[in-house]
């Protein structure tokens, strides 16, 4: 799960305009510390962070969705790509949350 957070991460700071991020900054710092220590506690924190922020993104692409007046084929593709990110990132935190849970 942290390779894919690592990815997930590098892709989110290619699509900014701005080369110096400070939170893609730090959130690559925290999964590949995550990823190089593994240490339970952090594991637990980061990966619970992730799933409650994931479950806001489930509120933003709603709030999204309400604003098309009628179910066209860019509602169709916000739908079918935001529900698809937000599954599997939802997937790497429960991964990752059961991994270090586990591992306790």
């Amino acid at each position: 799960p942290e390779c894919y957070l690592i990815l997930s991460t590098i892709y989110y700071w290619l699509l900014t305009a701005n080369w110096f991020n400070p939170i893609a900054i730090v959130l690559l710092l925290f999964f590949v510390f995550q990823l190089v220590a593994q240490t339970s506690i952090s594991g637990i924190i980061i990966s619970s962070i992730f799933i409650c922020l994931n479950l806001y993104l489930i509120l933003a692409l709603l709030s999204e969705l309400s604003e098309f007046p009628e179910a066209n084929n860019a509602y169709y593709k916000m739908l079918l790509v935001g529900s698809l990110f937000i599954g599997c990132n939802l997937l790497a935190g429960g991964f990752m949350m059961n991994k270090y849970i586990s591992k306790e």
